[in-house]
């Protein structure tokens, strides 16, 4: 196979996984009833968005952002180097998506605790 063909590939399955993610997370969270069912597709959401900055941040053939002498050697033959920001961001990212989905389990078993029901349409006392 084309080894420029195959790169295509590949890059269009990582960004399409990457939507698809997105796009399952989104279905889970506007279309499901149960909180924990919700919960769970904002963590997809999450997972997808993630995947897609470490997927825009990649360069094939590029080193990792080190300033070692042999990392600048690798700079000076002319090696480029991948974008530490996406994978900073990444990092950031699942950190905060760890606390979020924390909180919103936490505010999730306080619900059923009060309500005895986890499902958004037998929660009565909601409302505008």
């Amino acid at each position: 196979m084309d080894p420029v063909l195959y790169n295509k590939i590949v890059t269009f399955d990582i960004y399409g996984s990457a939507i698809g993610l997105i796009l399952i997370g989104l279905y889970a969270l506007l279309v499901k009833k149960h909180l924990i069912k919700m919960v769970i597709g904002l963590s997809i959401i999450d997972s997808g968005v993630n995947l897609l900055f470490i997927a825009v941040g990649f360069i094939k053939g590029g080193t990792a952002p080190i300033f070692s002498p042999k990392g600048i050697e690798l700079v000076q033959k002319g090696v480029t180097m991948v974008d530490p920001v996406p994978q900073a961001l990444v990092l950031t990212a699942i950190v905060i998506g760890f606390g979020v989905t924390a909180v919103a389990l936490s505010l999730v078993i306080r619900l059923y605790r009060h309500h005895n029901t986890a499902r958004i349409d037998n929660i009565k006392s909601l409302k505008w």
